[in-house]
């Protein structure tokens, strides 16, 4: 099986890795918003480039502040007709991913930055969306939890740590992990770009000291310190930012 995660558009060479023709996991944040290399995304297009590299500057010191007064200078007046600009955005994102995945033994949960909603509305009659759900793949047991961890940016893809935790026990035990955070381990969630202590989920973490699962992938983190780590039996990967990298990582 192939992985994938932060695909945030990539979709041409999304559509490369599906065609491969073996089963694929996307674990979320199918969505770009912003790309913080460059600017682009739904915000440039939407609010303009101005408000994405504002925006993108105050992220990486971490000034949330910040961001909610540029927000609230960008939609002055503005409300109402920048959000829907936004949603299609996002719709017309989400019928790319769908064109991509077309023909694809694929199975995909959501991350921070997807609209849920929305991504089950254009994806379900073409994948299988399996959040919270647990599938036998090449003879693993497979459970999925997405979602991000709470942040003051208050995504809607966020879900709660008590959420996340009830979605974790529901699982039970299986023998591969799939979520989109990390597990609350410093080196997995500590961004060397950056040099910040991004957000992590304690309640994976102590799923994986109780469950013990043989494996564990992820995303989210975009520039990891470590990419791989070991929790107990457990073996924990990145499986990368693949907008940046355009390479799956196979299970094996």
């Amino acid at each position: 099986m192939l992985i994938v995660s932060d695909v945030h558009a990539a979709f041409a060479e999304l559509s490369r890795v599906a065609s491969l023709g073996e089963p694929l996991l996307v674990l979320g944040d199918l969505l770009n918003f912003v790309d913080y290399r460059t600017g682009a995304g739904i915000a440039a297009d939407v609010y303009g480039r101005d408000h994405a590299l504002e925006f993108i500057r105050n992220r990486s010191t971490g000034d949330w502040e910040a961001n909610r007064r540029l927000w609230q200078r960008t939609v002055a007046g503005r409300a109402e007709e920048l959000a829907a600009r936004t949603r299609e955005e996002v719709v017309r994102q989400y019928a790319a991913a769908r064109t991509a995945l077309i023909g694809a033994d694929a199975y995909v949960i959501f991350g921070n930055v997807d609209w849920p909603e929305e991504m089950d509305a254009s994806l379900s009659e073409t994948v299988r969306l399996v959040d919270g759900q647990v599938v036998e793949i090449e003879g693993y047991s497979v459970g999925f939890a997405g979602g991000g961890v709470p942040t003051p940016a208050r995504a809607r893809g966020e879900v709660s740590h008590e959420s996340m935790a009830a979605k974790l026990e529901a699982l039970g035990q299986v023998d591969i992990l799939c979520t989109h955070v990390p597990p609350s381990v410093g080196p997995l969630h500590r961004d060397v770009i950056t040099g910040a202590m991004e957000r992590s989920s304690p309640v994976v973490l102590d799923y994986l000291h109780s469950h013990r699962p043989r494996y564990h992938y992820f995303g989210d983190i975009h520039q990891p310190q470590a990419q791989s780590w070991r929790v107990g039996t457990t073996i924990c990967r990145n499986v990368g930012y693949f907008r940046a990298t355009a390479r799956a990582v196979r299970h094996s």
